[in-house]
């Protein structure tokens, strides 16, 4: 679509917004691209919303994946057979979402949304098994675990990091530190197949992806600065971000329901 200034400059605004949670409160953030794509950037067509949006959570994993990369905090072999195994997943479930209706999709990523504010308010271990490798044991758990949930991101167009760590987690025992990591890899392989399903069908605005994505940068910078500065009052700030989760969640399901 061609995008007026004003919406050119919401778009830029929400991709800060987005870059922002995500520095601040460290996941979750991208939970939002698709309802304010929708709800305040003006995008009609909820499909060409989750095909931009997946664009931009790809790209901001991937920046972040280089950080942690650097700090040795990725376990590549796990991480790796977690993430073919679920990009099989996220061709399939992307397929599948853009058959569903724009608006019954939007009510199901409503719920979806829920789903994520009630795990960001759960706190998380920080045991594990630092050693964790790769083995005959945990290969069929990751790759079945990855399948699930790169079927879960495909059909949301979501980069699916809430989801990732768990299983991470599961199928291996490593702490949450190198989950976290890890789980990057997955977001950003999820995040690309999903984008590039969407774009072979034409709904990806590419323009507005950009802004999005420069907007992220910004606001991820100014996001992570914040989060040095109340590091301590971390909890407080997933409860206040889990809130907002479910506001916004309502909201869509209210909307694309039509119950008003």
């Amino acid at each position: 679509m061609m995008l007026s200034f004003t919406q050119s400059v919401l778009g830029l605004a929400s991709g800060s917004l987005v870059g922002f949670t995500l520095g601040l409160v460290g996941g979750g953030g991208s939970i939002l691209a698709v309802p304010l794509l929708v709800y305040l950037v003006g995008v009609s067509n909820p499909h060409v919303a989750i095909g931009t949006s997946a664009i931009a959570v790809a790209a901001n994993a991937a920046t972040n994946l280089a950080n942690h990369a650097r700090i040795g905090n990725v376990k590549w072999r796990c991480a790796l057979v977690f993430s073919v195994a679920g990009v099989i997943g996220a061709l399939g479930g992307s397929t599948l979402g853009k058959m569903v209706d724009g608006q019954k999709l939007l009510a199901l990523f409503a719920v979806l949304m829920m789903v994520v504010g009630a795990l960001m308010l759960r706190k998380r271990s920080g045991g594990g098994e630092a050693a964790v490798r790769l083995s005959r044991e945990n290969f069929p758990k990751l790759a079945g675990i990855g399948l699930a949930t790169g079927a879960l991101s495909g059909f949301f167009g979501i980069g699916g990091g809430f989801l990732i760590v768990p299983g991470l987690i599961l199928a291996t025992g490593m702490p949450i530190l190198y989950a976290v990591g890890s789980s990057l890899v997955g977001v950003t392989a999820f995040g690309l197949t999903t984008a590039s399903s969407y774009a072979l069908s034409g709904l990806v605005d590419w323009t507005l992806a950009g802004l999005f994505i420069g907007g992220g940068v910004l606001g991820g910078l100014l996001g992570a600065r914040a989060a040095k500065a109340l590091a301590d009052k971390k909890g407080g700030l997933n409860t206040v971000f889990a809130a907002l989760i479910f506001v916004v969640a309502i909201y869509m399901l209210v909307r694309s329901l039509n119950l008003l």
